[in-house]
């Protein structure tokens, strides 16, 4: 993005903030509020009247039992307090700006008076019947006489009816004089009135949709596609005549969606010259690993295997640009149907069952660059059933039951199709035709080859929960156990067509010379390759417990305080038929032996371990505290605090994964090229003697993580309606999961223990985390239709956790099972330098949000008379402006660690240029970061790069055509990022990589969808 376009957008947002500042400063008359009680208690539902200057003003207070009156003006007034059962309050009251809020103190009236007074309520306020219209009379000179009309309704009623109906608002009941009318909504006479629902259509299409972003430069084509969802939600009771007279009510909801939507894919593509082994446009010499000597003028001889993998490629069609020579338009799909219903039934005066029911299914296709398309398929069912008794008032428990299951299934584009491995004449890899396709490439100087893994997966759960009520004022306590028993069923393969990556260490050669990733790949010499294939069923089993107390005490009537204690266990996954395999570890990892779940005893230790391999951690007590505070009598201001500690149970389930995919169930490998180990693509797949076969192991002491939460916030009311929250949280993380590579050293240096195991990833559980924030919030209340936000968080987070922390990967791409290989530590020897900024550590975010609505009177009378009354009734504007500085990035150096298959665990070395300075072309400068010295780690701390900034602004339309007494139709235009800004979702930060400093991809660009909605 150019600095000209820049800056009109900062422009346009700056505009679109100092008008709609402009909106919310607009002057406004002196507000007069206070805060009803009674016994030291705020009571809501109060009525509060206000006659100033021949004007009445009404309000109801609300659950704090404060009012206020926004629009009085300065000067003298009346006020007047009732409610039912309580004695008016008059009073002659002064209305000045600043002056301070008022309190009054309910006084409750006699026995006698109460009935008194309900007597005379009925009487008064009892709906009158609606007078039958009389027919015409003939008069004598022939000509009709009409009854004349009714006479006009009291004041009282006439302003409820007459009172505008805004988005945010409600039709408070709370005295007889305000009550909702009989032909509101579900009080309409009949059966009828109990039943509503809706119709809605969801329609979009790529018309008035703005083209994708291109990275390449190239303006292709904006390829059609649209978006269509319909849906439907119909309530009430179950009568069935003269067999079931007081059934249950019933709920349910049903939602159809096809979606198709386009992306633009770029990418950097072999050349032709590249397919016939033409590298000379590179400057420096290529070396032959075999002689030692340069490749005559970088002519280099192609492999059969490089050839036949190279004619999955496409060629370029993009000229001129170096660093994305292809681009092609992309059209997914989605295709979505989705239902939920829920049930409830009242069983005489202390019982009451209900549940629910819900079911999704989704078949979406996703295609990438090279036309390989890939299907997954998913079903998913939930239901609930609970029952709720009550003992007495104040005692009561409720006992449920929860299903749910989920089954998914990936299909990859070559399965059942080709096999491409054995056509190119790879072996080792899985090559049954369930798993036919390419291996994996991994490039520096183009983009990689890969496609999905081919699963099925089916996962269960059941749960069982009790849990008990006792409310005594002035404590609402609860106590409940929970119990869930889940169970994972998968049917993949971890990588059984294996991965080759390729970084130009094998032409490297000498100083005299310089490697090539694509040359290495054209003679069949990988740096690394690994696999894992084997064991494909997998059934995973877990427990998982907690028990709670709760008690929800209100001290008095300006301090609560809710107190509790929770205990949560989730039991280490077991697999149904104990294949789990772990290693046995020697101290100072001198030396490795594989233990079975089967036989879970250590060869090197003679420890005894359990069948999940992993030692249970049943210690997780979570206390936690929270207390909301009133300083001030009869003030606005609210301290609110809290203190909590939150554990992980679902840690397991990726760790368990991997230890189900090792050896000897499974062939699993991940070994570098060398001179004792020679890999080539032909055969790349073999073990080459190493001291394990095994590529992964867990500390068996492992411990759940958990997370320590403190907040605390001020909120305070502030003239013209406005209220400031200002918030502080904490975070700080423990325990969380580590990983790294025993025996490891740096490339150049020497192995210190050449007999030591080494070439498996050892993960264990010392992470720790930390995250402050404050947040600044500045809230205008729905006032005259129009209220707004806005928001400001500063936060910084840092950790040393291979799951929060720098680039982790998936290993597999279906929706239900993913194995995290998570983030491997550069230095075994030294986890401290791990620490650093989180991947989702954005420094500065500031969220504004405004909405306008013109309202409408329940009458159908506007604030505006004639045709602009007409038009300009009932529209809702929304607008949301999200800005917020980048995410940091670590720049990786694409070398394997010696001796194992890792690659891009080795970061850069940073040279003290400006990360930023990047010249024309890029957006992080080369020059900042160099591959590490000989025999040295890259001292290049994790997340040193910042991402780029984000900006966006959507935007929507609303409106309701109120077509009869019971029909609505609901209208909305939704635009998201209305400018059209471009958002890159982050840099290429591989420093020896041709695309370094460019932008990955870019998100989607502006996109119109319009929403239509009948109520009834």
């Amino acid at each position: 993005m150019t600095p000209k376009a820049l800056h009109l957008g900062r422009l346009c947002s700056l505009c679109l903030f100092v008008c709609l500042a402009v909106l919310a400063s607009r002057a406004v008359a002196a507000e007069y509020r206070g805060q009803v009680v009674y016994g030291g208690l705020p009571v809501p539902g109060v009525t509060v009247t206000v006659v100033q200057g021949g004007k009445t003003f009404t309000t109801v207070t609300d659950d704090q039992g404060a009012y206020s009156f926004p629009d009085l003006g300065d000067g003298a007034g009346r006020l007047k307090v009732e409610m039912l059962c309580f004695s008016p309050i008059e009073e002659a009251i002064t209305v000045a700006a600043g002056a301070p809020a008022a309190k009054w103190e309910l006084k409750l009236l006699s026995i006698e008076q109460i009935r008194a007074q309900g007597a005379v309520a009925q009487r008064v306020y009892v709906v009158p019947e609606a007078p039958k219209a009389e027919k015409p009379k003939t008069t004598a000179q022939g000509t009709l006489e009409v009854a004349p009309p009714p006479p006009p309704p009291d004041d009282a009623s006439q302003r409820a009816a007459d009172g505008l109906l805004i988005n945010g608002s409600s039709n408070n009941a709370a005295t007889s004089a305000y009550s909702l009318a009989q032909a509101f909504g579900n009080r309409r006479n009949g059966n009828k009135g109990l039943y509503n629902g809706g119709v809605s259509f969801i329609l979009d299409n790529s018309t008035f949709d703005a083209r994708p972003y291109s990275l390449s430069g190239l303006e292709t084509d904006k390829p059609a596609y649209n978006l269509v969802t319909a849906g439907f939600t119909f309530g009430g009771p179950i009568r069935i005549p003269h067999l079931i007279r007081n059934g249950p009510n019933f709920f349910v909801a049903y939602e159809w969606t096809r979606n198709n939507n386009s992306t633009a894919q770029s990418a950097l593509v072999p050349t032709q010259a590249q397919r016939n082994g033409d590298l000379s446009a590179q400057t420096t010499s290529i070396i032959n690993p075999l002689t030692g000597q340069p490749f005559a003028n970088n002519q280099i001889p192609v492999s059969a295997q490089a050839q036949a993998l190279l004619n999955l490629y496409p060629l370029p069609n993009v000229a001129g640009n170096p660093r994305y020579n292809f681009q092609v338009p992309i059209v997914n799909s989605t295709h979505l149907d989705a239902m939920q219903t829920r049930l409830d039934k009242t069983i005489g005066r202390r019982d009451q069952v209900y549940g629910r029911f819900a079911f999704q299914s989704s078949r979406s296709g996703s295609a990438n660059f090279l036309g390989f398309n890939d299907t997954t398929n998913a079903f998913g069912l939930n239901t609930s059933i609970n029952w709720s008794h009550r003992f007495n008032p104040r005692t009561a428990i409720i006992l449920g039951y929860q299903f749910s299951r989920l089954s998914s299934t990936v299909t990859p584009f070559w399965k059942n199709r080709a096999n491409i491995s054995g056509q190119a004449g790879i072996t080792g890899n899985n090559q049954d035709a369930i798993n036919w396709g390419p291996p994996t490439l991994s490039f520096v100087s183009v983009s990689s080859l890969t496609d999905a893994q081919s699963s099925f997966n089916r996962n269960r759960t059941d749960g069982v929960s009790l849990s008990a009520m006792w409310n005594r004022s002035p404590h609402n306590v609860t106590i409940g156990v929970d119990y869930r028993r889940q169970g994972y069923n998968d049917l993949f393969q971890q990588d059984p067509r294996g991965t080759f990556s390729f970084t130009g260490a094998a032409t490297q050669g000498t100083a005299t010379g310089s490697g090539s990733d694509f040359a290495d790949f054209l003679i069949g010499v990988p740096d690394t390759s690994s696999i894992a294939f084997g064991n494909a069923d997998k059934y995973l089993r877990q427990n998982v417990y907690d028990a709670y107390f709760t008690d929800d005490w209100r001290i008095n009537s300006q301090f609560t305080a809710n107190i509790g204690m929770r205990w949560e266990y989730g039991s280490p996954m077991t697999e149904l038929k104990d294949r789990l395999v772990n290693l046995d570890i020697a101290p100072n990892f001198s030396a490795v032996s594989q233990v079975l779940a089967s036989e879970p005893v250590g060869l090197r230790t003679g420890q005894h371990y359990p069948g999940s391999l992993i030692r249970p951690d049943r210690r997780s007590f979570e206390p936690r505290i929270a207390v909301s505070w009133r300083p001030i009598a009869g003030s606005s201001m609210v301290v609110r605090g809290g203190y909590g500690i939150y554990s992980d149970t679902s840690v397991y389930q990726a760790t368990t994964l991997r230890m189900a995919q090792q050896a000897p169930l499974s062939k699993s490998l991940s070994v570098s090229n060398s001179p004792t180990c020679q890999l080539t693509l032909a055969d790349g797949f073999n073990s080459c003697g190493s001291t394990t076969q095994n590529t992964f192991a867990v500390d068996p002491n492992f411990r759940v993580g958990y997370a320590q939460v403190w907040q605390l916030a001020v909120q305070r009311d502030l003239p013209a309606a406005l209220q400031m929250t200002a918030t502080y949280l904490g975070i700080k993380g423990t325990r969380g999961v580590q990983q790294f590579l025993p025996n490891t050293y740096p490339i150049g240096g020497t192995n210190p223990c050449p007999a030591c195991p080494i070439g498996f990833t050892y993960r264990t559980s010392n992470g720790n985390s930390t995250r402050e924030s404050g947040q600044l919030q500045l809230r205008r209340r729905l006032r005259s239709g129009f209220t707004a936000s806005l928001q400001y968080v500063y936060s910084k987070s840092i950790d040393n956790d291979s799951q929060l922390g720098g680039q982790g990967a998936t290993l597999t791409s279906n929706t239900s099972t993913q194995i995290t290989q998570g983030v491997t530590a550069q230095n075994w020897r030294d986890l401290s330098a791990e620490r650093g900024l989180s991947t989702f550590d954005q420094r500065h975010l500031l969220t504004l949000s405004a909405q306008y609505t013109s309202g409408m009177g329940s009458g159908g009378g506007t604030l505006m008379s004639g045709w602009r009354g007409t038009l300009l009734k009932e529209w809702t504007m929304l607008t949301s402006i999200t800005a917020g500085t980048g995410l940091p990035e670590t720049p990786i150096i694409p070398s394997a660690v010696p001796d194992t298959g890792v690659t891009g665990s080795i970061r850069a070395n940073y040279t003290g240029a400006s990360i930023h300075a990047a010249p024309a072309g890029l957006f992080l400068n080369p020059a900042a970061f160099t591959a590490p010295v000989a025999g040295q780690w890259g001292n290049a701390s994790r997340g040193s790069i910042t991402g780029p900034h984000q900006f966006t602004l959507n935007a929507s339309a609303a409106r309701t055509f109120r077509m009869t007494n019971r029909f609505n139709l609901d209208l909305h235009i939704d635009a998201t990022n209305l400018l059209n800004h471009v958002n890159f979702t982050s840099w290429n930060t591989t420093v020896t990589s041709t695309q370094y400093g460019l932008p990955v991809a870019a998100n989607a660009m502006r996109s119109l969808q319009t929403t239509l909605r009948l109520r009834f």
